[in-house]
């Protein structure tokens, strides 16, 4: 066994697999979806293009592979005492996801892409689910101080929070006010009355 099948198993890639992510998702940052190419990767990852296309088949696959694996799309989970803080902080860590150069390019290139691409969207809904479990001790712990029935839908909160980020960021274009994140998070645990 090789060297990098050894790193690979660790890191369930291979041993550059942050090099070819990171040069991936400015790939499609710069070029988005259709610019987007192995050999493009291949060139300015300093990898070569046939061990991009042992461990990822094709573009969508890689690109699945780097939403997911990016270290530069990692999030620290919250934990403020409460469902509602916790609510705020994932909430503003969309935002800034959103609005920050390279990612908002990246999740603007990378939705757009998903519509075009039923392989992508395949690997999309991987990203979603990933993300959903890294986040599922936010709502555990909620349940647990008794500010979230057991039966919650944790998806459906993420889904409204994200939603009002997607929609009024990217579809809307309008600029977020100071109080969007605690307006936001309270209508969606308290309704709107």
């Amino acid at each position: 066994m090789s060297n990098e099948q050894r790193g690979a198993r660790r890191n369930d890639g291979p041993r550059k697999s942050q090099e070819i992510f990171d040069a991936t998702l400015d790939l499609l940052a710069d070029n988005g979806y259709e610019g987007l190419t192995i050999e493009g990767v291949a060139e300015r990852s300093g990898v070569n293009k046939t061990t991009i296309y042992r461990w990822w088949p094709s573009k969508g696959a890689l690109l699945g592979a780097a939403l997911t694996g990016a270290r530069r799309l990692d999030f620290a989970l919250p934990d403020t005492g409460s469902l509602q803080g916790d609510l705020e902080a994932l909430l503003a860590g969309m935002l800034t996801l959103l609005t920050t150069p390279p990612t908002a390019d990246i999740a603007t290139a990378a939705l757009g892409a998903v519509t075009h691409s039923p392989e992508l969207a395949d690997h999309a809904r991987d990203f979603f689910a990933d993300r959903l479990a890294r986040e599922q001790p936010v709502f555990d712990r909620a349940v647990a101080r008794g500010e979230l029935a057991p039966d919650a839908d944790p998806m459906l909160l993420v889904d409204l929070l994200a939603g009002a980020a997607w929609f009024r960021i990217v579809f809307r274009q309008l600029p977020v006010e100071e109080d969007f994140v605690a307006r936001t998070v309270n209508v969606v645990l308290n309704g709107a009355s």
